[in-house]
């Protein structure tokens, strides 16, 4: 994601965050006590800036997928904040999926009647990207760092830093992703991951 996209986002969360604090003094001024106020403010900044749709897709996704559940939040979130789109890019939907990688995932998965106005379908675009997303996460040994990585910045990249990562004998880590945009969307994704696990964990279910 470009840098200005990640500074749009934080400036809008900054936004939503001020909106929340404005709805808990409306809450106030009408004569509601703190046992309604605070917990409306904490609901209110957790949908405003934390924000979870399409619930039962991703559970099921999950389910179907062998996924926690809050990792396919996670990349929804990261990748498109719940807001179904087309990127600059040519990414597709919720998760963004280019063209090139939903038919490499059509034609993997089985597929017999995809077209790519199908990734516009939020059942569609979840499904595919689930899929994706445990395709990775078999190709390099359910690391989710990597698989993330691959997810952002494209399996041929991950493999050529993995090889070199091997060549001085030493593992590749987060922090020794030559990406920075790479490198700040796993953190952006495993960060979101822990805390849709923790606010959201009753309405997503268990990890498998």
């Amino acid at each position: 994601m470009p840098r200005s996209a990640t500074r749009n986002r934080a400036r809008r969360t900054s936004v939503l965050r001020r909106r929340a604090v404005a709805l808990a003094a409306t809450l106030a001024a009408v004569g509601l006590g703190v046992g309604v106020v605070w917990p409306a403010l904490h609901h209110a900044v957790r949908v405003l800036t934390l924000p979870l749709r399409h619930t039962d897709i991703i559970r099921q996704q999950a389910h179907d997928k062998r996924l926690d559940p809050a990792l396919i939040a996670a990349v929804i979130y990261t990748e498109s904040h719940f807001s179904d789109r087309e990127s600059t890019a040519g990414a597709e939907g919720l998760m963004q999926l280019l063209p090139g990688t939903a038919d490499f995932i059509a034609r993997r998965s089985g597929a017999t009647r995809f077209s790519l106005s199908d990734l516009a379908t939020p059942q569609v675009n979840i499904a595919y990207g689930s899929w994706y997303l445990r395709y990775l996460l078999q190709r390099y040994h359910n690391q989710a760092g990597l698989a993330v990585a691959a997810y952002n910045g494209g399996e041929a990249n991950v493999d050529q830093w993995l090889r070199d990562a091997a060549s001085r004998g030493r593992p590749l880590s987060i922090e020794a992703i030559p990406f920075p945009e790479t490198r700040a969307y796993v953190e952006r994704v495993l960060g979101a991951q822990r805390a849709y696990r923790s606010q959201y964990g009753s309405e997503l279910g268990p990890a498998p």
